[in-house]
């Protein structure tokens, strides 16, 4: 989730908002008046909390491979969700990186390169539902768009997916090519995919009767328990229910896929069966604890696996459509609540978490990825009205660098960037009192400004920036102090964003948790699997910056390493050299090793540091893992 700081500059410059919305940034909002009586944001501050969350998921996108790093059908998801934002708000500035996913994922790919099962074209495989979840993808994208090519792929998924159809137990379609098993999302998908094809293609009567054949399988199937609820799926041997875990994503589905139908047909018993499936989701004995929607892994002393991590969003898409369609204040109340509680609990970098909640504690900290960031901009977005305002604002900060203090200095600066974005009507402008505060003692410059911004509409936001020099006063304790930036123009716009800054006198920490990030420069497209565990397999790779204090004579960096690892130096993050590489093909970690490498005579002119990790053998996919960084200097 971090943007290396040479790119944060280069996007900045040139107006790219794929920034990462400052992986050590506080995003906090205000809510001016006018907010929606159901306890939602009012609209221009729910336009511009969802901006920012998509500016963050955002910056996890990998261009090259054009998804997600590691998860073929939440990638899918994880699109979709941009989707629904660029719909909902009208900001259309991620289009490009959704064609560049379609042109690039088309094609036939071997397992292990996008999923874990081979891919057939036309974003097929074995896995029925990930071929489902990539033709609603599609058609999100024709529906912003209206180029056919999105549908068409749509349609070739679907006459895919139909061949899984059959009679076993009557009906359904079959999770897996392998023809295993019947459950509720592939088959309340299949039900949503068909019915949307069908409200899509002039004089469609075919998928139309796909659509009816689904839904009163479905619903005649038993996986609808007597409350109501959706259990996972069938047993094969009886073809009746498993009673197995009801997932929030199934019971979203259901409730979608009642809804498309009703919109196909208009059977006012649809709406009665979409009722029933949204009241038994929030009654007691639901998915809902304390007003939070909650899936039965994400309470304290369960884990929640990548799949699992996405699976609220997918309901509050629907519960979304659910709000839009029946405009019933009970449900709204619902979807407020989701989304304030979202907001009130990211994490100091910004970013939304698993436990929308927030619950935590040392021992069972929430998550925070860029799956959980997907699953939380879906409340965000549905807490945007369905008629976007028109004006908005919003504001973040630039990554902020953590501070090695000396022991000598009398102070240390630091410089932050505030970056506003603003939509209103082409030709009119807003502008934007900027206030900086910082902790007692600290001093910050400019401590006010005002920025004028000229929107163009609200397809792609307005920006402006406001250089801040932050000064830290010499014998700081240790800890995280906040850097608070308030925007507002007039009494209706207004927007407070915080970067978090670490001040440290040692560096020294696990990796894959949150003591990591204020060093991670530069993710490059990594991934952790939990603490003590930061890989890059293939052209991946991550960087670490410590910017030691101005008197430091000399410098070293030590890794716990294993893998297949190529380890570089540098002063500026440009310019490298090769300090160690493994050139034994190790895929178990059996050559971990604590290394230490003098960076010494590699500091820059600021005496920062900068070590980066990546894959020696690229094609096998067994690249660096690093669990444990220290650093240490000398004045």
């Amino acid at each position: 989730m971090v943007l290396s700081r040479s790119r944060v500059v280069r996007a900045l410059v040139a107006g790219v908002a794929t920034l990462a919305a400052g992986l050590a940034s506080s995003l906090v909002s205000s809510s001016p008046a006018g907010a929606d009586p159901g306890g939602g944001a009012d609209g221009p501050t729910a336009t511009a909390r969802a901006r920012v969350a998509a500016d963050v998921l955002m910056s996890s996108y990998e261009p090259v491979k054009a998804w997600f790093p590691s998860s073929w059908w939440n990638s899918a998801v994880a699109l979709q969700t941009i989707g629904d934002f660029a719909e909902r708000t009208g900001d259309r500035r991620y289009l490009p990186q959704l064609d560049n996913t379609f042109e690039k994922a088309k094609g036939v790919f071997p397992a292990g390169y996008l999923s874990g099962d081979p891919l057939l074209g036309n974003f097929t495989s074995r896995a029925i539902d990930d071929s489902e979840w990539w033709a609603l993808t599609w058609i999100q994208t024709y529906d912003l768009t209206k180029n056919p090519k999105y549908l068409d792929m749509a349609v070739t998924i679907a006459e895919y997916v139909e061949n899984y159809w059959d009679d076993t137990c009557g009906g359904g379609v079959w999770w897996d090519a392998e023809r295993t098993y019947k459950n509720a999302v592939t088959n309340g998908l299949w039900i949503r995919l068909t019915a949307e094809l069908h409200n899509r293609i002039p004089g469609d009567r075919h998928w139309l009767g796909r659509a009816q054949q689904g839904w009163n399988w479905f619903t005649g199937s038993g996986m609808i328990n007597a409350q109501g609820l959706v259990n996972d799926g069938l047993k094969t041997s009886t073809c009746q229910s498993n009673n197995e875990t009801v997932w929030t994503y199934n019971q979203g589905l259901a409730i979608g896929a009642g809804l498309e139908l009703w919109r196909a047909t208009r059977n006012p018993e649809l709406l009665t069966t979409v009722r029933r499936l949204a009241d038994s989701a929030i009654a007691a004995g639901g998915l809902v604890s304390d007003g939070t929607l909650t899936e039965s892994c994400d309470v304290p002393g369960k884990v929640c696996d990548d799949n699992q991590k996405q699976f609220k969003g997918i309901f509050l898409r629907y519960w979304m459509d659910l709000t839009d369609t029946t405009h019933d204040r009970r449900y709204l109340a619902f979807q407020d609540r989701q989304a304030a509680a979202v907001w009130e609990n990211r994490d100091a970098a910004g970013r939304l978490g698993l436990r929308w909640s927030g619950v935590t504690s040392p021992a069972d900290p929430n998550v925070f990825d860029w799956r959980t960031q997907a699953s939380g901009l879906s409340a965000l977005i549905a807490d945007v009205p369905a008629r976007p305002p028109v004006r908005s604002l919003s504001a973040i900060m630039t990554p902020a660098q953590p501070v090695v203090m000396s022991a000598s200095e009398s102070a240390t600066h630091l410089r932050l960037v505030a970056r506003l974005q603003a939509t209103a009507p082409a030709g009119e402008r807003i502008t934007a009192d900027v206030q900086a505060s910082a902790p007692a003692s600290w001093t910050v410059t400019p401590r006010q400004a005002s920025v004028t911004l000229r929107p163009t509409g609200n397809a792609v936001p307005a920006q402006a920036e406001v250089e801040l020099d932050v000064a830290i006063p010499g014998g700081t304790p240790d800890g995280r102090y906040p850097v608070t930036v308030t925007a507002t123009s007039g009494p209706l716009l207004a927007f407070t964003t915080q970067a978090e800054i670490l001040v440290a006198r040692t560096v020294d920490f696990d990796t894959g948790t949150a003591a990591e990030l204020p060093w991670l420069w530069d993710a490059g497209g990594s991934q952790s699997h939990g603490a003590q565990n930061r890989f890059a397999d293939g052209n991946a790779y991550f960087v670490y910056r410590f910017p030691f204090p101005s008197g430091t004579a000399s410098a070293s960096a030590t890794l716990t390493i294993d893998n297949e690892y190529h380890v570089e130096v540098s002063g500026d993050g440009r310019q490298w050299t090769t300090v160690a590489r493994e050139t034994r093909h190790i895929h178990g970690g059996e050559n971990k090793a604590t290394l230490t490498f003098d960076l010494t005579p590699h500091l820059g002119p600021d005496k920062a540091g900068y070590v980066r990790v990546s894959d020696s053998f690229p094609t096998e996919g067994w690249g660096g893992r690093v669990a444990h960084v220290t650093a240490a200097y000398t004045e």
